[in-house]
């Protein structure tokens, strides 16, 4: 009889972190600087995935040209502003305050039974609206906040909080997100936080998923990283219903994760025969 294997130790999603800072440090200059820019701009919520991307943002290119702009709604909770400015002034960076409430109230006015997922994608679009408006006054480039948990399970808003034009942290689980994030020493008060995208009241991200990051992001670890099967992963000590709810989540999601398809009609067709890197200049 085959002896079921152990459930894999969350170990395996531990990095060198002295190594990956080297490497986000060089390659977050190399990507900014080779589409002609010296400078960066980026949302900062509150949360620990946009504290870590400024943070990384100051390294690479200093005070100077890191612009960080907190967006919040009327209904976001209060902390979320006080943890921003919180993680500003501890990078000694000023923190510019664009308030989303006028502009998302006044679409909605005309759109009263909208659901929450409405308003909440209408606020993560109005939020990269603003930053990429800002952007071009600025001469600063969009920087992504998404860590890769959040874009394998599609847990984001299409053009909203998952446009940018380079993702530091996109590689990063968010437990992983969470490691870098000590090793650099953010606010506590940031890193003890319940992640949460603040869209409504109460709103955590775990509450919304169904399950928790450390499981989640361990499973994906082994499932696209690894490559392992389904059955591989349920002989792992993964529940098989997780396993197959997971795996369709990503499958669901990745046009989230692609650019618009064009439909093919000529020889030469952008998304399937011209195809060059995005710094291609011949």
């Amino acid at each position: 009889m085959k002896r079921a294997m152990e459930m894999p130790s969350p170990e395996v999603l531990r990095l060198h972190e002295g190594a990956v800072l080297r490497v986000l440090d060089l390659g977050l200059r190399r990507e900014v600087r080779r589409v002609g820019f010296e400078r960066v701009i980026l949302g900062l919520s509150g949360g620990l995935d946009s504290a870590l991307t400024a943070t990384l943002a100051l390294r690479a290119f200093g005070k100077d040209n890191v612009v960080l702009v907190a967006m919040p709604y009327r209904s976001s909770h209060p902390d979320s502003l006080n943890h921003a400015r919180h993680l500003a002034d501890a990078l000694d960076l000023p923190l510019r305050l664009e308030e989303i409430t006028a502009s998302v109230d006044a679409y909605f006015a005309r759109h009263q039974d909208a659901s929450a997922g409405r308003r909440g994608n209408k606020m993560a679009r109005e939020r990269m609206s603003i930053l990429y408006d800002l952007s071009v006054a600025e001469e600063a480039l969009v920087l992504g906040t998404s860590n890769k948990t959040e874009i394998l399970l599609g847990y984001s808003t299409l053009f909203g909080d998952s446009a940018s034009a380079v993702n530091p942290i996109g590689d990063l689980y968010k437990t992983q997100v969470r490691q870098i994030a000590r090793a650099l020493e953010l606010p506590q008060v940031i890193l003890d936080k319940p992640p949460s995208a603040d869209l409504w009241e109460g709103q955590t991200d775990e509450q919304e998923l169904g399950f928790g990051y450390d499981e989640v992001d361990l499973l994906l670890h082994h499932m696209v990283d690894r490559r392992h099967r389904d059955a591989e992963l349920v002989e792992m000590g993964f529940g098989a219903a997780f396993v197959a709810g997971i795996r369709d989540r990503i499958r669901r999601n990745q046009f989230k994760r692609k650019m618009p398809v064009i439909l093919k009609l000529s020889g030469r067709t952008i998304d399937k025969d011209f195809l060059y890197p995005r710094d291609w200049t011949g």
